[in-house]
């Protein structure tokens, strides 16, 4: 019995070779943290300097502005490949190319892009802001606001749950400038560390993913110019709708990566932990618990695949998007509870890694659209 490799069939030899080297990076320069950072709750300090200069925070920025150049699949193989190690550490890297870097190059102006783009790709983290305490799944019940001043713009308000915020000094936000005219007045801004009147706050106690930053951000008429306006004034909605729709891939690849790596801790310890004289991956029941896990992770697998895909060639793929991360999410919380159960009474404690596989998993079926709101996005496009 080995550790079943990820859906290699369905790459190219590029890809292959792509995927294992980044395999062996995240094990070899993450893995000695992993449990630390958790602790902790917080980053290894030496890791972000690591992954701008591997080109992991700009895969699909063009080499021309500092980037790798490269497609939405190879962000999606980074996000997966990260996750089998510290699903933490995947969402960091998630949030920076499929949120903050898709929205600059579907979203920005010429002049925005060539301004921030290549800060991205060389060492300014992005965050994503759309979340408050009054809009989660409603996320376009937002109370920030946007009062126009002349050529420029206050931004007053609170969000809340806002990933990467600790070590991000670029945040698109999303404010209302006219309720009135309810989500048609939503705008989307970019907002930079430092701006006066804005502020990071409290960093949430997190059941999982703790190393990952998740904190309030504070607007007290934060001035924002006018060339710091993403997209159309009054079209943030739709900023945040194509974004969140691709971004969902990633949270899908996010849950494999995380299944993965619970499977293989699974199996390496099937190996090793012996009862009534032989390994436990001897026994039908384990056998059976493992085959079970591994084939859903492979079906996961797939359907975040075709959804990069499709993305990628430019064809329909917003059900396919919300399948796989429904499907992926629900993988991951199962496949992690059957690795603790694999473990047994070590399963339980922090001294293997199951037990924060476990964790992790549960945001899954959370954010970037709940369970629920996937089941409805994907009943829409059946039933329309």
């Amino acid at each position: 019995m080995s550790s079943p490799a990820p859906a290699l069939t369905m790459l190219s030899d590029e890809e292959t070779a792509f995927a294992e080297a980044l395999a062996s990076f995240f094990e070899e320069q993450v893995g000695p943290h992993v449990a630390r950072m958790d602790e902790a709750q917080q980053m290894e300090a030496s890791l972000l300097p690591m992954f701008f200069e591997m080109g992991l925070m700009g895969i699909e920025v063009p080499e021309s502005m500092g980037g790798a150049g490269g497609n939405f699949f190879l962000s999606i193989l980074v996000i997966e490949a990260a996750a089998v190690v510290d699903p933490a550490v995947s969402v960091l890297i998630d949030v920076q190319n499929t949120l903050v870097i898709n929205a600059l190059k579907r979203w920005g102006s010429d002049e925005q892009q060539a301004r921030l783009l290549p800060k991205l790709a060389r060492d300014v983290v992005g965050a994503y802001a759309l979340s408050e305490s009054s809009s989660g799944s409603d996320a376009f019940a937002l109370r920030c606001r946007a009062e126009a001043d002349g050529d420029d713009w206050l931004i007053s308000g609170n969000k809340l749950w806002i990933t990467n915020a600790n070590e991000a000094d670029l945040f698109l936000v999303f404010a209302n400038m006219d309720p009135s005219q309810g989500y048609k007045g939503i705008t989307a801004f970019i907002v930079e560390r430092g701006m006066e009147g804005f502020v990071v706050g409290k960093k949430e106690d997190k059941l999982g993913i703790r190393a990952s930053s998740t904190c309030e951000l504070i607007f007290d008429k934060v001035r924002v110019p006018a060339a710091n306006v993403l997209g159309p004034v009054g079209k943030g909605y739709k900023v945040a709708i194509e974004t969140l729709n691709e971004g969902r891939i990633g949270i899908g690849a996010q849950m494999v990566g995380l299944a993965q790596g619970a499977l293989n801790a699974s199996i390496k310890y099937a190996k090793v932990r012996e009862q009534f004289g032989q390994p436990i991956a001897k026994f039908q029941a384990i056998e059976h618990q493992i085959a079970q896990a591994a084939t859903d992770i492979e079906a996961a697998r797939l359907m975040v695949y075709n959804a990069a895909r499709l993305k990628d060639a430019g064809q329909p793929f917003i059900h396919q998007a919300a399948m796989a991360k429904l499907f992926a999410s629900q993988v991951a919380e199962r496949v992690a509870s059957v690795a603790v159960d694999i473990h047994g009474g070590n399963g339980f404690t922090r001294e293997y890694p199951v037990e924060k596989f476990y964790r992790d998993s549960k945001i899954g079926k959370i954010y970037e659209g709940t369970s629920n709101m996937q089941l409805s996005t994907i009943a829409k496009a059946l039933l329309r």
